[in-house]
Order: C-alpha cells, then structure tokens, then sequence
C-alpha cells in the first residue's frame, strides 16, 4: 500500500509540474496598452496612456498574485492639444499624480498551464492620489515562454475624486472605459510583496 501511494504522489508530481512553482510574467512594453474611451451624447472621444513598467506573479496552489503595472499619466492623449491639456491639469492632475498602477493581490479562476484562461484577478487600483479596491475580468493567454492577455472595465473617475471635464454644450459621462492589452515573455521566481 505504501508503495502504491509513494508511486501515485510521484505520477502526480510528474503529471503537474506547472502547479508547484509560481509564475512569473513581465510585460513587452512594445506589446501592451491602456486605451480609454469617454462617451458623450454625440461621441466618443477616445485616448492612451503608455505603459511605465510591468511585472506581476502569481502562486497557483494558493491563487496569491503580486506585482504591479504602472502606465505613465502624463503620456494619456486623445489627438487634440486643448482637451488632452484639460484632462492633464484639471482631471488627471497628471503633474502631481503621474502613475497609474494596479497591484494584483489574488486570482479567482483556474489558470491553464497553457491556453486560453478565463480569470477574476483582484487588487489595488491607484489613481489621482486615492486607491481602490477593484475587481478586473481578465482573459490570459499563456505559453511556455509567451503570454498575452487583455481585460475591459470601467473606471468611475468622478465617483474616486476627479472633476468631470463637461462644459456647457458639452457633456460625457462620469465612467471612462479601459481597454488593457499586453504579451510579454514568462518565467519562474519568488511571489513577494512589491510595495
């Protein structure tokens, strides 16, 4: 009996190796973005921010997350000189508030040790000085050396403290949708706490 349940142990150490290391993903700067879309009655104006940095873990037997990503607030554009200097002085306060980051700390969901994987990652959202508690859906792509993945969610900008930057014949809405995208290389090591 003893030997039938070191042999069944051994074959399923052998059957899952993925699962008893932690993974490790960095971002491809050149392959991820943040695109934003802000609606108002008779358009979208839409707009990106440029990633700053980007590493995020992830422990499988625990579904514990660590890492950040960090784009650069000052580097949100939309094509128009006017709005986008509105937006930086009088909403983003991009001077004084420069990074966006979002710290993961866990992950609902199975992640496939490889394939497409459907994810609920929580964490840190920080923006504007303030940080919230948020929810991502997130579709993961994972390989062997390569990842991808990408997430939709709103932000409630007004509701976190930022002015809505309507004028009198103009007016959006106090949510502004994020469309997340990136692909980097994937590795192995140690899931700590980088804050």
């Amino acid at each position: 009996m003893r030997i039938w349940a070191a042999s069944f142990l051994l074959a399923l150490a052998i059957a899952c190796p993925a699962h008893a290391q932690q993974i490790s993903l960095r971002c491809d700067p050149a392959q991820s973005k943040a695109n934003w879309n802000l609606s108002d009655p008779l358009h979208t104006v839409k707009g990106e921010f440029k990633l700053k940095q980007c590493e995020l873990r992830y422990d499988p037997s625990s579904g514990k997350a660590g890492g950040e990503i960090v784009f650069d607030a000052t580097t949100g554009q939309s094509g128009n000189h006017a709005r986008d200097h509105k937006m930086h002085k009088f909403v983003l306060e991009s001077e004084k508030y420069p990074d966006i980051r979002f710290h993961p700390d866990r992950v609902e969901g199975t992640v496939n040790p490889s394939g497409e994987s459907k994810l609920q990652v929580h964490g840190m959202f920080s923006i504007h000085g303030g940080d919230h508690a948020i929810t991502l859906p997130v579709t993961l792509n994972l390989g062997p050396a390569q990842w991808s993945a990408s997430s939709q969610f709103s932000v409630p900008y007004v509701e976190w403290g930022m002015k809505n930057p309507s004028v009198l014949f103009l007016h959006v809405g106090d949510n502004v949708a994020i469309d997340f995208q990136a692909a980097g290389s994937v590795g192995s090591g140690a899931l700590g706490n980088s804050r």
